[in-house]
């Protein structure tokens, strides 16, 4: 099936696209998708988006790792699932996670329950603790990181 857009338009928008953020080879292989690409032609211009620099899903994921931690305050276990989700190898998201310093997860979610506390709605500390650690759970947190910082 011919597709409705040239591999060099194809190349010339998805570099314009990567020059301005990043984005990983999954997000890309979804927009040839919606171009209805054929397969091969997909796969000449990915490998050319990557030759050129322009998709590198070690240094997408790296970023994302980072902003999702400090700018959406998300532990790693969401950060792990949008990775996931964005189809980046494991080898590469475990790798870039496992740098992270374990205290920051720390850092980020002692704030975010000290302010949720004022507004959690419970009839004892036992079930005040219960719905702080579900929040943390939600957020991406370990259970040990939530119960570190209740203490």
């Amino acid at each position: 099936m011919k597709g409705i857009i040239t591999e060099e338009q194809a190349y010339q928008k998805l570099s314009a696209l990567c020059a301005s953020a990043e984005h990983c080879s999954h997000e890309m292989a979804e927009k040839m998708r919606r171009w209805q690409m054929s397969e091969d032609a997909m796969a000449r211009v990915m490998e050319r988006l990557v030759s050129d620099k322009f998709v590198d899903d070690e240094r997408y994921c790296r970023f994302f790792v980072r902003d999702k931690i400090r700018y959406n305050k998300w532990g790693r276990r969401k950060v792990e699932q949008a990775l996931y989700m964005k189809r980046i190898p494991e080898d590469i998201s475990a790798r870039i996670l496992d740098e992270v310093d374990p205290q920051i997860y720390i850092d980020i979610l002692r704030p975010l329950l000290q302010a949720k506390r004022k507004s959690v709605k419970a009839g004892s500390d036992y079930e005040l603790n219960g719905k702080l650690i579900r929040f943390a759970l939600g957020r991406g947190f370990s259970i040990e990181e939530a119960k570190e910082c209740l203490e």
